[in-house]
């Protein structure tokens, strides 16, 4: 497994060297070793499973607020899946850019999102699966969304038509406007 860095410090993407025959492939999904020479979090609680029935939904821009901010290292486990990554951290060079990657059942890559970044995705196929790793149990009372389709964050989601998408997600605030009623950034 080879962890290359994102142009978000401290994200990376994990390239996998998966063993493929006939019957398939076998891969390893998680070293805690390479993770653990790296410094990066090796100590999840909380496994999620999303699972999206139409190509073209939309989920995010999510993340949670201290002292519940999370680590998250997540995969595709079917389908193709766009996913964002927002640096949210006080103080960051990065501070509200975002990078993106596509992860799917056929490149078998993972995502490793450190503290303070929010996540969004987009399905590019019907029936998508997406598992992720977290540090941190969730809080619904720390859960924040920033809007998906902030025109400040320049964000280019492969859509080609309106987007499946939640009520809560529609109505996220941008980026500027959370900046103006929340005090306090994610750390």
């Amino acid at each position: 497994m080879e962890l290359i860095s994102l142009k978000i410090p401290g994200a990376f993407k994990a390239i996998p060297a998966p063993h493929r025959d006939e019957r398939g492939f076998l891969v390893r999904t998680y070293d805690r070793e390479i993770m653990a020479r790296q410094g990066l979090v090796t100590d999840w609680v909380q496994e999620i499973h999303s699972f999206s029935a139409k190509k073209g939904t939309v989920r995010g821009l999510h993340f949670q607020r201290p002292p519940h901010s999370e680590t998250k290292l997540v995969r595709a486990a079917q389908g193709r899946i766009f996913i964002v990554l927002l640096d949210l951290r006080d103080g960051s060079p990065t501070f509200g850019r975002w990078d993106s990657a596509v992860l799917s059942i056929e490149n078998l890559e993972i995502l490793y999102a450190p503290k303070g970044l929010a996540m969004g995705m987009c399905t590019l196929t019907n029936d998508c699966s997406l598992l992720y790793k977290m540090d941190t149990a969730y809080n619904p009372d720390s859960a924040r969304t920033v809007r998906w389709d902030d025109p400040e964050l320049g964000i280019v989601w492969p859509l080609s038509g309106a987007p499946v998408i939640s009520e809560k997600d529609a109505k996220a605030p941008t980026l500027k406007e959370f900046l103006a009623h929340e005090d306090a950034l994610v750390i």
